[in-house]
């Protein structure tokens, strides 16, 4: 991940915004560290289609570019969410938690500089920067012989795969397996068939916007959490997330917030404890880093 250059001051807005959120947080116990695990993807960041923008242009909120692939704006935030998460870091330990591989990682530009990053769904820890291979190991030993193998597993989605929807199949850094889909002509029983049959081999499926995600079930970014709470000696986490591959995040923290768009929110999804936005979108976003921060101040 590479850092923003922009600095953003918490205004009054801001502030009274996140005073607002306070009664909605659970207590948090007194001295101690805090951690915020946040996913990236359409619960921090967007993509242009993911914004979700609704009444007229001139209302729409000021947006910060935060990713630049084949030299095209690709995910945005609001600025309000970049003064957001600069406070948070800034109170507790900001952890980006992601699906992304690290190299899709690396193309993130956030306005702070992270110790800790957990990518590829938990398959690595990045700590200043840097894969923790120790963590890794341990990662791999504890899918050997748990669940399939993924070579089985993207022998299964070669064969099922149709070019009418299938646009690429690819790999994660050798953990896990995504499609790149035309979300239109996708049946919704080919998901319903590849989750039945991955879940018989250890493994889960999600579906996220053009993406269908085949992750092996020990995998998971609660592992990442829980190795920086070791580290950091926290006493509170809190966390975010929209997909079914959150699930696992949202149940193991103090303060689980999602927001109102997504597959868990298509889902009608719940945990003991678990804030819901009200807005969607990218005013979602902006939404979740309040409530996040209301819980860890």
């Amino acid at each position: 991940m590479t850092t923003h250059p922009v600095s953003m001051p918490m205004t009054d807005e801001l502030r009274a915004l996140v005073a607002a959120y306070a009664d909605a947080a659970p207590p948090r116990p007194s001295g101690g560290e805090a951690i915020v695990a946040c996913d990236l993807d359409r619960t921090l960041v967007y993509s242009a289609k993911a914004l979700a923008l609704a009444g007229a242009d001139a209302d729409a909120p000021v947006l910060l570019v935060a990713e630049v692939y084949d030299k095209l704006p690709l995910s945005y935030l609001t600025v309000d969410a970049v003064a957001l998460v600069q406070e948070m870091h800034r109170v507790a330990t900001f952890v980006p938690s992601t699906t992304r591989t690290r190299a899709q990682y690396e193309r993130i530009r956030l306005p702070i500089d992270p110790q800790y990053a957990v990518t590829t769904n938990g398959g690595f820890l990045l700590v200043d920067g840097v894969s923790d291979e120790d963590y890794h190991r341990a990662v791999l030993d504890e899918l050997d012989g748990s669940c399939a193998p993924l070579a089985e597993i993207r022998e299964h989605l070669e064969a099922i795969a149709d070019p009418g929807w299938l646009r690429k199949l690819r790999d994660a850094e050798g953990m896990f397996a995504y499609l790149v889909v035309e979300r239109a002509e996708l049946p919704a029983s080919v998901v319903r068939d590849l989750t039945g049959w991955a879940g018989e081999r250890g493994w889960e499926v999600s579906l996220q916007g053009r993406k269908l995600y085949v992750v092996p079930r020990p995998l998971r970014k609660s592992r990442g959490l829980a190795e920086v709470r070791r580290r950091t000696g926290s006493t509170f986490t809190a966390a975010a997330g929209d997909s079914l591959l959150d699930t696992d995040l949202l149940t193991s923290v103090d303060a689980p917030v999602r927001p109102r768009h997504g597959e868990l929110d298509d889902l009608d999804w719940t945990c003991p404890g678990l804030q819901v936005t009200t807005a969607s979108g990218v005013l979602g976003g902006r939404e979740v880093c309040a409530r996040l921060l209301a819980a860890v101040r």
